[in-house]
């Protein structure tokens, strides 16, 4: 079998028809399956499962487990695929006309050295009008990890990406179980495994962008510091494989974007007095205590050296103040 869909269900019985029938075409053939694994849901996504696997026995297989959150239903996923190649499809999100045969076609043709194939994503409302276009690497032809590790900071989806199922079980690398920023925690150890990437320009992945959001929400401020064992997964990753000197000032300008402006923003949205952003300053700085001679850095741009700037020193109204004229800016 070349691709298992891994489709991780919890409570999203509104959407879940809509994300099934995105992958559920009828030339697909054998060379698919969907396994949908329902991760405790209570509302009506387990008889929507039940009843999508009884008109498509021969694609859809549905495993239950007890919740466990996204990290967890994903692995189940990754212990139960046939696929040679995986596609992580999140249940309230769903895939372009013609995704899966674009994907078939790309994945009859790549090498056997290839372990990853990477595409372009999108933001999209309700009705599928596009928001926001993300494209899943600047590359245009393929590459290894080790000869572009700026691949490092192209969005860290798991979800814009098809992966040989053997990087995950020669690796033993797995999503780490009710971690937030699962995504962040996992992709950087993948890569560094991956023998090719093959880029391809196509936005196959329509993502959700659910009114509201969960990461603002006025109790979610202290999971930001979830960051902090984000950062150690990856980081002694790389330093128990000897890659942490050789990517050093990648890993270095990663973090410094999403553990140290991205996250200290995100908090400081929820609550700008809140001491959260000052540990997670402070953490930052401690890995990377010469982090403003890193050449990603010094070439950022003057609007993140200003949030730099008033993040290290504690100006967290300011931190508020510029935070609020950038949304201003984008008529947010």
């Amino acid at each position: 079998m070349k691709l298992s869909i891994i489709v991780p269900v919890y409570n999203t019985a509104p959407w879940l028809k809509r994300c099934m029938d995105s992958v559920l075409k009828p030339d697909c053939g054998p060379e698919v399956e969907i396994v949908a694994v329902n991760d405790g849901s209570t509302d009506d996504s387990r008889a929507i499962l039940a009843e999508y696997e009884g008109r498509f026995p021969e694609l859809v297989r549905v495993i239950d487990t007890p919740n466990g959150g996204l990290g967890h239903a994903r692995n189940t996923g990754v212990e139960a695929a046939r696929g040679d190649w995986l596609l992580f499809l999140d249940s309230d999100d769903w895939l372009s006309a013609n995704a899966v045969q674009e994907m078939m076609t790309v994945l009859d043709t790549s090498a056997e050295t290839d372990d990853i194939v990477v595409f372009d994503l999108k933001h999209v409302d309700g009705e599928g009008r596009e928001l926001q276009y993300f494209r899943g690497t600047e590359r245009e032809d393929p590459f290894r990890f080790a000869d572009f590790p700026a691949f490092l900071f192209s969005p860290h989806n798991a979800v814009n990406k098809l992966w040989r199922r053997e990087l995950f079980t020669g690796t033993g690398i797995r999503f780490p179980d009710r971690l937030w920023f699962e995504d962040l925690a996992t992709m950087p150890r993948l890569y560094l495994h991956a023998r090719g990437v093959i880029p391809v320009h196509s936005a196959w992945y329509c993502y959700y962008q659910r009114p509201g959001s969960i990461m603002l929400s006025a109790s979610k401020a202290e999971r930001n510091l979830e960051m902090l064992s984000v950062e150690n997964l990856v980081l002694d990753h790389y330093r128990a494989e000897g890659a942490f000197e050789r990517f050093r000032t990648e890993l270095e300008y990663k973090f410094w974007y999403e553990a140290y402006l991205a996250s200290v923003t995100r908090v400081n949205r929820i609550d700008a007095r809140s001491p959260v952003q000052a540990t997670l300053r402070d953490d930052y700085i401690r890995r990377f205590p010469d982090y403003r001679n890193n050449p990603y850095v010094r070439a950022a741009s003057p609007k993140l050296h200003l949030l730099d700037r008033e993040i290290r020193l504690g100006r967290w109204a300011i931190v508020r103040a510029l935070i609020s004229l950038n949304n201003k800016s984008k008529g947010r």
